[in-house]
């Protein structure tokens, strides 16, 4: 298996109403903050393959739930990879493509990467998360969802 140069970040969502959501955000095992699932491209996947993978890996959703991909692209310093020389010298940065995944009544099965998980309203959400960017996206997909959700969903 190689380390593809894209990272990908999913948030799994839930309607709790008209015009409101719910979002899951993961514990680290290793670093003890929330997020939401994550992880690298492998191979020739493409993003979308990857958060699909990726999310059946580390909460046991299956592959076929609703995912809509977002337009905020984060990049991502390769300096936070352990392998990072697998991708060159003159690689600085790789991009994270983002998603939101419905789960709804799904049943959640965390990977050994987590510790625990929990459904929070967006800015509770917000008020947990570390990093800037992983703000940026769930802002977006709650955005989406509850002010335009046709702009997930085009016909």
């Amino acid at each position: 298996m190689t380390r593809a140069s894209f990272q990908v970040l999913v948030y799994p969502y839930r309607k709790i109403g008209v015009g409101k959501c719910e979002y899951m955000l993961l514990k680290r095992s290793n670093a003890g903050y929330w997020q939401g699932v994550a992880g690298g491209g492998e191979n020739d996947e493409t993003p979308l393959e990857a958060a699909k993978r990726e999310t059946r890996e580390e909460i046991g959703l299956p592959e076929d739930s609703l995912f809509v991909q977002l337009i905020t692209v984060l990049p991502i310093p390769v300096a936070e990879f352990r392998n990072s020389c697998l991708w060159g010298e003159s690689t600085c940065v790789i991009p994270q493509y983002c998603f939101g995944v419905l789960a709804d009544d799904r049943q959640i099965v965390l990977s050994s990467e987590h510790t625990e998980y929990r459904w929070l309203e967006c800015e509770e959400a917000l008020s947990l998360m570390k990093y800037e960017g992983n703000k940026i996206v769930l802002w977006e997909l709650n955005e989406r969802l509850t002010t335009n959700p046709r702009s997930l969903f085009p016909r």
